[in-house]
């Protein structure tokens, strides 16, 4: 008898993002930021010294000293990690035993789902109401009745750029003591309800950021889970030791310690984000479309609409890519810079007056 595949790998398929060379890319959530000249003169330098033939540095602590000064944090709650996506595998796969109970909440980050199945956990979905907020008092409630070892949600919410206040996120936290509750805060700095400086002060909390957003530095993979001593002991046990590479760690720290940049780059792309949705918005108002879109927390823009696929395939069309979900018949647009975002609106109104309006004549 030949080797078969276990059950649970069988139909997976891989992740595709979308292919091919697009003029404007609005897809992904990334920063429209690239780094700065200066600053790439920097990481040559770093380059020029580094000892390659080394095993990088398993506790990252120069990384994690660039990363704690920027948000104002304890060095000894951090744990940093080859992008969140190890994180939330550890999470998932060591921080549970098998069998655990987890609670996800839809729409959200597809991932924690699926670390979770792959994890062998037991999956347990909170569906959020017609606005796309979560009822924290109907959460918690759905958590004890489901008897959860962990919630996991992303906040502000990916993709939806919807959030939970801080004072909802505590309240949570505290009635579901017993259970580990995971925040993942990608995209709070555009907002102004985080739990990050808090994290320490609970015992059943862990909060995710990425260097992937607002710190524009997708390409490097960097992960952080901020903790109290105890569970950060845990999660710097269960990873691998020499989990984040030498050059990731020397770029990250090398950006990480240029402050007014970084916070120079995140109000311009929270700027954009906001008057993104104000135009996108006026067209929809002005058209009276039967068109929903959401005020964002985020560096994007989500929107429902029933045309949805042939939006996504128009601008494919013209080379611009944006976010397409089938389930939801919604677009995520994540800002890009005003003269791309520009181009997004021209090409969004050209297709309402080409397609809609001539079509219901």
């Amino acid at each position: 008898m030949s080797y078969k595949l276990c059950e649970k790998v069988r139909k997976l398929e891989p992740y595709e993002p979308i292919n091919g060379n697009y003029r404007i890319r609005l897809d992904a959530n990334e920063s429209f930021f690239n780094l700065p000249e200066e600053i790439k003169e920097e990481i040559k330098n770093i380059i020029d010294q580094m000892d390659f033939n080394r095993y990088p540095d398993p506790t990252a602590k120069k990384l994690t000293a660039a990363f704690s000064d920027y948000y104002g944090l304890n060095p000894d709650n951090i744990t940093v990690t080859n992008g969140s996506d190890e994180m939330l595998y550890l999470l998932a796969s060591a921080m549970l035993e098998k069998e655990s109970r987890v609670v996800v909440v839809n729409p959200d980050f597809s991932m924690y789902g699926f670390y979770s199945f792959l994890s062998e956990n037991a999956v347990y979905t909170y569906q959020k109401n017609d606005e796309l907020n979560i009822n924290v008092d109907d959460l918690v409630a759905f958590a004890e009745e489901n008897i959860a070892d962990m919630i996991i949600f992303s906040n502000p919410c990916n993709p939806t750029g919807r959030g939970i206040t801080a004072d909802d996120a505590r309240k949570l936290i505290k009635k579901c003591e017993n259970c580990l509750v995971v925040l993942d805060e990608a995209y709070m700095d555009f907002w102004s309800e985080p739990l990050l400086k808090e994290a320490h002060e609970y015992d059943n909390l862990i909060v995710l950021k990425t260097a992937s957003k607002a710190v524009g530095a997708a390409g490097i993979r960097l992960g952080f889970a901020v903790a109290n001593s105890s569970i950060t002991k845990a999660l710097r046990a269960i990873k691998s030791p020499y989990n984040v590479n030498s050059l990731s760690q020397e770029i990250g720290t090398c950006i990480y310690s240029h402050k007014e940049m970084l916070q120079k780059h995140r109000d311009e792309i929270f700027s954009n984000t906001r008057e993104l949705y104000i135009q996108l918005k006026k067209i929809i108002e002005n058209y009276q479309l039967p068109m929903k879109i959401y005020e964002p927390c985020a560096n994007f823009v989500f929107l429902e609409t029933d045309k949805a696929d042939k939006i996504y395939e128009f601008m494919l069309e013209n080379s611009v890519a944006v976010r397409y979900f089938k389930e939801a018949q919604a677009l995520r647009i994540t800002t890009g810079s005003q003269e791309q975002n520009k181009e997004f609106l021209v090409l969004f109104e050209k297709y309402i007056m080409k397609k809609i309006l001539k079509t219901n004549r």
